[in-house]
């Protein structure tokens, strides 16, 4: 499935801000950018890198999830039975991809929104990074990552690690981190991200 375009991110992050009832400016004072900035984002004049989509969300008090909105199908169910008593399965390529700045593509791999988790794929073209050239990314949670294809290089304070496939992470969101792709093939891995018990929800 085509990922949505940068019109229908703005447009899911605007109702977002409108269901957490704040404005445009409250919004722009909290990250740190103008109400400009944050409407033309909405408008789909602009499309957020990975630090703008992570710290918007975390802003709203919100989790991704939130804005990928998968659509999830009961598994086995009826209305006579509920369906959160048999579960729901996201079939292969029903989650469509939202692509961020600099090319990176985030995927939804939950079959429906869970409270305090989020559980994604993330895609990084040759070359991109989550950010600036000295931007590091700082959220809410605890993120749990593994590298299915090519490598994947995360830099924090006090150091840098390349993973590979099969090559697992975990870190608190808190601490300062960069993640990118220096080498010459996509860099593709799944993560989970853990919110703290009454802080991000649904």
């Amino acid at each position: 499935m085509d990922g949505f375009d940068p019109e229908q991110l703005g447009s899911r992050l605007r109702a977002l801000r409108e269901l957490r009832g704040l404005s445009v400016r409250e919004l722009g004072r909290r990250l740190g950018i103008s109400a400009s900035a944050v409407s033309q984002i909405e408008r789909g004049l602009m499309t957020p890198s990975v630090n703008r989509l992570l710290a918007m969300v975390t802003a709203m008090e919100a989790n991704l999830s939130d804005v990928f909105d998968a659509s999830a199908t009961p598994a086995h169910a009826t209305p006579s039975e509920p369906a959160a008593a048999s579960g729901y399965v996201l079939s292969r390529g029903a989650a469509a991809p939202v692509e961020l700045d600099g090319g990176v593509l985030f995927r939804s791999l939950a079959p429906t929104s869970t409270r305090g988790v989020d559980f994604f794929e993330s895609t990084y073209p040759p070359g991109v990074h989550a950010g600036g050239s000295h931007e590091r990314i700082t959220h809410s949670g605890y993120e749990v990552g593994t590298v299915t294809s090519g490598t994947l290089t995360i830099q924090f304070p006090d150091g840098t690690v390349e993973l590979g496939p099969g090559d697992s992470i975990t870190f608190p969101c808190e601490l300062p981190h960069r993640i990118g792709n220096r080498h010459d093939e996509p860099a593709v891995a799944t993560w989970l991200i853990v919110h703290e018990a009454g802080g991000s929800q649904t």
